[in-house]
């Protein structure tokens, strides 16, 4: 069967032969029928089916070609079935139903029963004549005839069929016919009567049952999903005024399926797991996997299991960053009486702990047992296991609280992803990974050969490999190639993705001092992110998680250092206004703002902003370098101070330049002068490797 088609629409299929007759109250065996058909004597079947159920030409053909179907004869029903003449059945019917009101009064219900099985019969007919016609293969030819059914269905009733005093056969005529007509145009190639169909079968009155009306909106749904076919929004005679009109197909299927889900919650249709499937996927597509976690928090009691829940949940509330709610429901399926060695739940909670330094031990634990429970023929799933530990481990480094131990876990961190890219050579992400790690440690020449394969292996349609290799090549001070590898993938990439590229393009003129050519750059950049803004749809208006694109705030901000640099104040106020005014508090701001009042002679009022800076942020490095700096100056008494400041500075950014730089400053002043020069040394050599960009912002 076709996606969303009936169990019932095949019953006709399966079904033994039929015994017996029963037409106008009257019931006849079959066997003399069947063995005028066995004999070839298709008229005087017909002739004895007339006689003796007290039928007309129409009916009796109807009849007589239902036999042949339920007797597995497709073209000798089929033979049947065209001789019948639907438009004069019609209008013999359209009296006898299509006057509702006068007839309740005026007819009795056996007359009115009897009228409907008539009308049954017929419609019945056509509907297995269409069949037929599927089953040989004519498709259009199916869908033509389905769709007489309908059409007829709305001549009769014109009104639409009411809810009351309608004939179960007849109902279930309909509703196959309903059903059956969208899959028929749908096997046949012709997508947009396809969409027509689905859209009469759900806007039009066929008093279709719960199950039903489900099956053909799940069917509808998967077609405006996987189809490839853009449909549009519904036509505007059927809009209601006020109402939310879905704009493309993705909105319209994410639409139907959370009216599905509501059936189920409300105990109107048996629990269909695929819905949650399709819709976790549509969800999934507009980054919007935050709305799939209450559709799963509403889901009854038994109809997912608890734990199958959690990790849905857990996976739905990690695509929407809110990573801590997420590692607390898989910490509960992994709980030791619940699923304490399932891979999946084990790789995700490590995948989260790896994106945050406190939480790497932890992920560290997940990523071994993982590791561990994979089955040896899996390689796949080892590597990943191996990929996370090893991430982990360099999370973990950066928090270390001494040197040797964490020169040990990067080393680790190293040998568990060169172990992972063994299993598996062909994994990109695996080696865009190794050549951040390799760049973080300062290893230039590795981290350039990872960067290079890893645009090989993409083809260099990845914009993190260009932005990987533009950043190494910027800490090796080769700022010239830098800005050719900007400038190619400007070439190679969507203009909705250049963000990035013209923030590294406007940081690169800073660095050579080009100051009004990195002006201009961040121009065009607050060029492209207002153009983005505008343009954004309802479903991408607000991104879940941040995927290192430039924004507003960003350039704006920029632009306030930039001009700080060549002390333009007025415009570096400005620009700084402007940032405010789209993130009120910010560490970034303040820091900017005590940088300009310091170089202007405020001491006070920088002291203020660098404070009040890490009371926000707390761990904000370049405030508490700078903190130190300034108390450094202010006499003997004050060093312990600046130096537990710039130490606690360097303990979450080991590679820091400028805090090496002013932990020497404050060894000097405090008479230590060899522990000063491994300072200055080590500040010279980490600046002549400090890329123009932090390389955590790619990763």
């Amino acid at each position: 069967m076709s996606e969303g088609e009936s169990p019932k629409l095949e019953q006709y299929d399966n079904d033994p032969a039929v015994r017996q007759v029963v037409a106008n109250g009257i019931c006849m065996r079959t066997s003399l029928v069947e063995a005028k058909l066995d004999a070839g004597n298709i008229q005087e079947a017909e002739s004895v089916l007339r006689d003796k159920l007290s039928l007309n030409f129409e009916e009796a053909r109807a009849v007589l070609g239902k036999l042949e179907y339920q007797r597995g004869n497709v073209e000798g029903a089929l033979r049947v079935f065209d001789g019948i003449d639907l438009q004069a059945a019609i209008q013999q019917m359209q009296p006898s139903l299509g006057d509702k009101q006068t007839s309740k009064k005026g007819r009795s219900r056996s007359d009115l029963t009897s009228s409907q099985h008539a009308t049954n019969l017929i419609l019945e007919a056509i509907y297995l004549k269409a069949k037929s016609l599927q089953k040989l293969g004519k498709l259009t030819e199916a869908a033509d005839e389905c769709k007489r059914v309908l059409d007829a269905v709305e001549k009769i009733f014109s009104d639409g069929i009411p809810d009351v005093l309608v004939e179960n056969k007849l109902q279930e005529t309909v509703s196959h016919a309903v059903e059956l007509l969208p899959e028929l145009w749908k096997q046949a190639g012709h997508y947009p009567e396809a969409m027509s169909a689905y859209r009469r079968a759900l806007l039009s009155q066929w008093n279709l049952d719960n199950e039903c009306c489900v099956r053909i909106q799940k069917a509808f749904a998967v077609f405006l999903l996987y189809s490839g076919f853009e449909v549009g929004p519904p036509s505007l005679a059927v809009q209601v005024e006020g109402s939310y009109v879905p704009k493309n197909n993705l909105e319209e299927a994410i639409l139907l399926l959370m009216i599905i889900m509501r059936k189920f919650y409300l105990g109107k249709n048996k629990w269909d797991p695929s819905v949650l499937e399709h819709l976790t996927f549509a969800l999934s597509i507009c980054n919007q996997t935050s709305v799939l976690t209450k559709q799963l928090e509403e889901a009854m009691p038994g109809a997912i299991h608890r734990i199958d829940r959690w990790k849905a949940m857990a996976l739905s509330l990690a695509g929407a960053g809110q990573n801590n709610d997420a590692l607390d429901l898989l910490r509960k399926s992994l709980h030791q009486h619940e699923e304490p060695n399932d891979i999946t739940s084990l790789l995700l909670g490590a995948k989260i702990c790896s994106e945050n330094v406190f939480l790497a031990a932890e992920g560290v634990k997940y990523a071994q047992r993982a590791t561990l429970n994979a089955v040896e023929s899996n390689a796949h799933l080892k590597g990943v296991g191996l990929r996370m530990f090893g991430l982990c481990l360099g999370k973990q480094a950066k928090i270390s609280s001494s040197d040797s131990e964490r020169s040990c876990l990067q080393s680790e961190a190293l040998k568990s992803l060169d172990r992972a890219l063994a299993l598996e050579p062909e994994n990109s992400d695996l080696i865009f990974e190794l050549g951040i790690q390799y760049a973080e440690h300062r290893n230039l020449d590795t981290a350039l050969q990872y960067a290079k394969q890893y645009l090989d292996a993409t083809g260099g349609s990845m914009i993190r490999g260009w932005r990987l290799l533009a950043l190494v090549l910027s800490a090796q001070r080769r700022f010239s190639e830098a800005e050719v590898v900007t400038g190619a993938a400007l070439d190679e990439t969507s203009k909705w993705d250049h963000g990035p590229l013209l923030r590294m393009k406007a940081k690169l003129k800073v660095a050579q001092s080009l100051h009004k050519d990195a002006i201009e750059a961040y121009r065009n950049l607050l060029a492209l992110v207002q153009a983005q803004r505008k343009s954004c749809g309802p479903l991408a208006s607000a991104p879940q998680v941040e995927d290192g694109s430039a924004n507003e705030f960003e350039v704006w901000h920029g632009l306030a250092k930039l001009y700080s640099i060549l002390s333009h104040w007025k415009d570096a106020e400005i620009c700084l206004g402007k940032a405010r005014t789209l993130k009120e508090y910010s560490a970034e701001t303040l820091h900017t703002e005590g940088v300009i009042h310091e170089k202007q002679g405020r001491i006070k009022e920088a002291l203020a902003s660098y404070t009040n800076a890490l009371l926000l942020e707390p761990k904000y490095v370049p405030c508490k370098i700078l903190i130190g700096s300034m108390l450094c100056k202010m006499g003997p008494k004050m060093l312990p101070v600046a130096r537990t400041l710039i130490s606690d500075a360097l303990r979450i950014e080991p590679t820091n330049h400028l805090a090496w730089y002013h932990l020497g400053m404050v060894h000097k002043d405090d008479g230590r002068i060899a522990d000063a020069v491994d300072c200055f040394q080590a500040a010279s050599v980490l600046e002549e490797s400090e890329p123009i960009e932090s390389f955590t912002t790619i990763s």
